[in-house]
């Protein structure tokens, strides 16, 4: 199908989609960008879940972005089998650490791993930079690289794939950077939504701000988007447990780091305040571990699961 095709019959913007549900959106507002999407609306009571980010590994795993032919102590398959020693109920995969190109059969390969394992592959991660016109080499280049992973991510099941504004290349000002990273994302989330796969935008890189992120989240109107939550990512500020809050409404995915900046320092995370505002703003999904801290991770992973698990 073809993702310029805006008469799709099966294509509904995130107000349509929440009406057709019967379901009211909240907190609808003007803004200089267009018109404000407010937070997702959910009736669910489902428990959350637990994962594990293939990037708390990343010491073990290949790293494909630099060498295609790059090995590691771990592969993805490893990974796997080592997520299920840990009593979690599915596994978040990232393509740079995997070969190039995914064939067919190691996608198959990977699901029956995962299958056999009792775990879901809860998601994936894109390395994107959406601050370029769409129209730009540059911007091309970042869709068919985001295309591709999303084609990946729904062969193997994944139901969201954590993507990102990125950083403003040179020349590129802020409200360009701003501009750039909505008409990318829109178009990324069209095609996405043909292959049935979210799309969550991580604060991260240049989103860190959440000023500068919301805006660029509200202007999105898609069902297929939301935020990838990502408790270690937040600009300096005194308390960045009431940042976090401003964007769990919108998540559709959770990353949770074991440490958080405050006024810029890195302290140890209050797991349960995190998990906590996450419960008040009815998010459902997978909590996932994406282990950053300076333990050996086969020695810290274990003990924050386990501690996650009693707060979910």
């Amino acid at each position: 199908m073809n993702s310029k095709n805006t008469t799709s019959p099966y294509r509904m913007n995130r107000r349509q989609a929440i009406a057709a549900s019967g379901s009211l959106l909240a907190g609808l507002a003007a803004s200089p960008l267009g018109t404000a999407i407010g937070p997702i609306t959910r009736k669910s009571k489902a428990p959350l879940r637990l994962s594990l980010a293939a990037y708390s590994m990343r010491k073990f795993l290949p790293d494909t972005r630099r060498d295609p032919q790059a090995k590691g102590e771990m592969d993805m398959h490893g990974f796997i089998d080592y997520g299920a020693t840990l009593g979690i109920d599915g596994v978040e995969l990232t393509g740079y650490f995997m070969p190039s190109p995914l064939t067919r059969e190691a996608i198959n390969n990977l699901k029956l791993r995962a299958h056999m394992h009792g775990l879901d592959i809860s998601g994936g991660a894109i390395g994107n930079n959406f601050t370029n016109p769409p129209s730009s080499q540059e911007g091309r280049e970042q869709q068919k690289h985001t295309r591709y992973w999303i084609d990946r991510y729904s062969e193997l099941g994944a139901p969201v794939i954590r993507v990102f504004g990125g950083k403003p290349t040179s020349g590129i000002s802020e409200k360009q950077a701003v501009t750039n990273i909505i008409a990318n994302m829109k178009i990324a989330c069209d095609y996405a939504g043909e292959k049935g796969v979210m799309l969550g935008m991580e604060n991260h890189d240049f989103l860190i701000d959440i000023d500068r992120m919301l805006p660029i989240v509200e202007a999105v109107d898609s069902p297929w988007f939301g935020v990838n939550f990502d408790s270690g990512n937040i600009a300096p500020t005194s308390n960045p447990y009431k940042e976090l809050a401003r964007i769990a409404p919108y998540s559709v995915n959770a990353q949770i780091k074991v440490e958080i900046p405050v006024d810029g320092k890195k302290e140890h995370a209050d797991l349960a305040r995190i998990i906590n505002l996450l419960k008040n703003a009815n998010y459902r999904g997978y909590i996932v571990l994406e282990y950053e801290g300076k333990e050996d991770p086969y020695k810290a992973i274990a003990g924050y699961l386990k501690k996650l698990r009693n707060l979910i």
